[in-house]
């Protein structure tokens, strides 16, 4: 009896009716390192009247997970107070190169202080930002900012649209026991039911 083989990252769905006749797979590495160079992402929460709620923001990746901040009075976090589930998108604004990627899970607020510190390393290294870390929370003492509230996100689904000669488009569903995504050590895509 054979063994079938845990799925990977790179076993992704092509969607083909999305995607030219003989369009090329994309690797998970090539989605990955998208979310771990975005600059900027987009989050879309929902409000508490059920209307959308779009908004730019950066991203850093750790453990599996990307993670973004926001004021604690923000709409974002009104939002995700209510209703965790949100979307993130970053990409390239042109149709005939780039990729898009849209990641779906759900946010959870990060208060564990060691976490926070090691957060904030990544953000002084990505952006440039510097955050002091209390009371299980981001505070921006330089800028004269205030209280920012940590998320995590980690995905539950992910899809990747590539445009070059062909385009691609991809989807990688998560599970709880999987290997790592590469993202860090957390769920990594399952094949498509």
């Amino acid at each position: 009896m054979t063994e079938t083989p845990a799925p990977t990252a790179d076993h992704g769905d092509l969607l083909a009716a999305f995607s030219s006749p003989d369009a090329p797979r994309v690797p998970w590495s090539a989605v990955r390192e998208a979310l771990e160079r975005a600059g900027v992402s987009w989050v879309s929460t929902v409000r508490p009247d059920g209307r959308p709620h779009v908004t730019p923001l950066l991203t850093v990746t750790a453990d599996g997970a990307l993670y973004f901040c926001t004021g604690r009075d923000e709409r974002k976090a009104r939002n995700l107070a209510a209703n965790a589930h949100v979307v993130l998108t970053t990409g390239a604004n042109r149709y005939e190169e780039g990729m898009d990627v849209v990641v779906e899970g759900d946010a959870v607020r990060v208060t564990d202080d060691a976490m926070l510190h090691r957060l904030a390393e990544r953000w002084r290294c990505k952006y440039d930002w510097h955050f002091e870390v209390r009371d299980g929370a981001f505070w921006d003492t330089a800028d004269g900012g205030g209280e920012a509230y940590v998320f995590a996100v980690r995905p539950d689904v992910v899809f990747a649209y590539a445009r070059g000669a062909e385009h691609t488009a991809m989807r990688w569903r998560f599970g709880a026991d999987a290997p790592s995504t590469g993202l860090g050590a957390a769920r990594a895509p399952q094949p498509a039911p």
